[in-house]
């Protein structure tokens, strides 16, 4: 064992130990402490556990990655993915808290009809599967580099692992464990990035600091055959057009997302549901304002490090990465001449974006202590995510299908309970086997479960709270075709099933079709419930109350 294998040791067995303790000391017997913590949260600790059940091994990982090679192109997914939480905490979380319930598909239900609940109970797990898969991939890399796993083996670590404590401890063991998680992330996170700026420029500082890098970087990505870092609408093919609709598309999906809004039942009050979402931004804000450093710094470092150098005489971070399939050389090349992230461009040297950010501490040269706390933060980054995405495809399951539609006589508590973990169970299985084939890269993957949820949750959760006309049959008729169109698109375009990749269809990519399909999903809600009758009097005056600041007497329906 190396001195990088014992110090990821080290770190994994001890924040694993401190997850699986808390989850041990919060476990639960009742469904209210399973799926919202008895609503009990305080209002800071909920905002620290939002920010870790937010940011996943996408935010962790995969993103630095992708803006190091996308460039400016990149601040799709800052703008998108923090500007979704201003929608969420103005437009959802309040109202959703006020009514009271305990999922998404529960509050669909009561406003618009049961077959709506199905319809959003079916697309939570597909939306939430989709995102678990790109924390099984990102859990995958970390333990194939760092422990000398197979890609398939950690897979199936992280899974039992996160299966461990989200069924012992459900939302609120989930809740604690994220606490403890989001501190873990942030840490290795920010070390690294501050060494590294330090070590760079003698300003450690990266947000203010990798400013002075940029020419610098702008020319050595051009001489090996890379876009400017800094060229605006560049990295993508579907230039200014697509950056437009990827990042509305990630925005809508935020404020969707069934994970996130589950946690704004968990709080005591609904201001304290506001509040939760301010100090979200905040914990959140402390990475996504340090990422495009990240990025920038190790794609310098990077091309700096290859630069006239032949095959065998590479830096040793690149030799020690090779075993995982996700960087390759060309040996038949005298120097290094190309760099490419894409596996398929025939580049002297491809590096898969997913490994930047774990391997910046070896690439900036920091030692093994600092390399092994980064491997911890990205476990903690994709186990905080997995977990509230499983307790979301449990509670879909159990709460809004089962009890709710299969057994409408009334389950007990213990087989509502049971029916939640076998659905998590499940849910595990078929996300080892996706986590081990991922369609894309681990950001990608999670920006596609984002166009599912703003191209089905958003628009229904909008209308339902802000306009009292729309009705059930429109609600099932814009969910289905939300979820039916960019569903259709995006296998068409991903090699998924089995299926060939094809092209784009107007330069639009599968991250931003999800906008187009909430578009179509609003339209459909709005014409079918004006062609259908209205709803009832009695849903419509429970709509115009939970607008209300003030809590009036009405009977919100169990």
């Amino acid at each position: 064992m190396n001195e990088t294998q014992f110090w990821t040791f080290f770190f994994i067995i001890l924040t694993f130990g401190i997850y699986i303790i808390i989850a041990w000391r919060s476990r639960v017997k009742e469904t209210k402490e399973f799926y919202v913590a008895s609503q009990g949260v305080p209002t800071l600790a909920n905002g620290a556990a939002v920010a870790a059940d937010w940011m996943s091994a996408a935010s962790f990982i995969g993103m630095a990655g992708l803006i190091a090679f996308l460039g400016s192109d990149g601040s799709v997914y800052l703008m998108g993915w923090t500007g979704g939480y201003v929608l969420l905490a103005l437009l959802l979380a309040p109202y959703l808290r006020k009514w009271g319930k305990f999922t998404v598909p529960e509050f669909v239900g009561d406003r618009y009809s049961e077959s709506v609940r199905i319809v959003a109970a079916v697309a939570a797990i597909v939306v939430s599967f989709t995102y678990v898969v790109g924390q099984m991939a990102g859990g995958g890399i970390v333990f194939s580099r760092f422990l000398g796993l197979s890609i398939e083996w950690g897979v199936v670590l992280v899974a039992v692992v996160i299966f461990i404590y989200a069924v012992l401890g459900g939302m609120k063991g989930i809740t604690y464990t994220q606490v403890a998680q989001y501190t873990v992330l942030i840490i290795a996170y920010l070390i690294p990035a501050f060494a590294v700026a330090y070590q760079t420029t003698g300003i450690p500082v990266p947000q203010i600091s990798y400013g002075q890098i940029l020419a610098e970087l702008d020319s050595l990505s051009v001489e090996f055959g890379l876009n400017e870092f800094t060229e605006a609408f560049s990295g993508r093919a579907g230039g200014q057009i697509d950056v437009f609709l990827v990042t509305l598309s990630l925005m809508l999906g935020t404020a969707g997302l069934p994970h996130v809004i589950i946690r704004f039942y968990t709080t005591k009050t609904v201001r304290g549901a506001r509040y939760s979402a301010f100090w979200a931004l905040f914990f959140i804000s402390l990475l996504y304002l340090t990422a495009p450093a990240v990025g920038a710094f190790t794609k310098l470092n990077l091309l700096q490090g290859v630069q006239g150098q032949a095959p065998d005489n590479l830096p040793d971070w690149i030799n020690t990465w090779a075993p995982t399939g996700l960087v390759t050389v060309n040996d038949d090349v005298e120097t290094i001449g190309t760099v490419s992230n894409i596996a398929t461009s025939g580049a002297d040297l491809i590096v898969n974006n997913d490994i930047l950010v774990l391997a910046s501490p070896e690439i900036g040269g920091l030692p093994a202590p600092i390399v092994g706390l980064m491997a911890a933060g990205g476990m903690a980054a994709a186990m905080s995510t997995a977990a509230g995405l499983l307790l979301v495809i449990s509670s879909a399951a159990s709460h809004d299908l089962y009890f709710r539609v299969i057994k409408k006589t009334g389950a007990s508590e213990k087989e509502q309970m049971m029916v939640g973990r076998i659905a998590m169970g499940v849910a595990i299985l078929f996300a080892i086997w996706a986590g081990i084939n991922p369609p894309a890269f681990v950001a990608q993957v999670v920006a596609f479960a984002f166009g599912l949820a703003a191209a089905t949750f958003f628009p229904i959760l909008i209308l339902g709270i802000f306009w009292k006309k729309a009705n059930g049959p429109g609600a099932t008729a814009g969910m289905l075709t939300g979820l039916a169109f960019t569903g259709t698109y995006m296998i068409y375009t991903l090699e998924v099933f089995g299926t060939g990749a094809n092209d784009h269809i107007f330069n639009v990519s599968p991250e931003g079709i999800g906008a187009i399909g909430a578009a179509l999903n609003f339209i459909v809600i709005v014409v079918v419930s004006k062609l259908t009758a209205p709803p009832s009097e009695y849903v419509q005056e429970m709509v115009e109350e939970i607008r209300y600041p003030q809590t009036r007497k009405v009977d919100v329906r169990s």
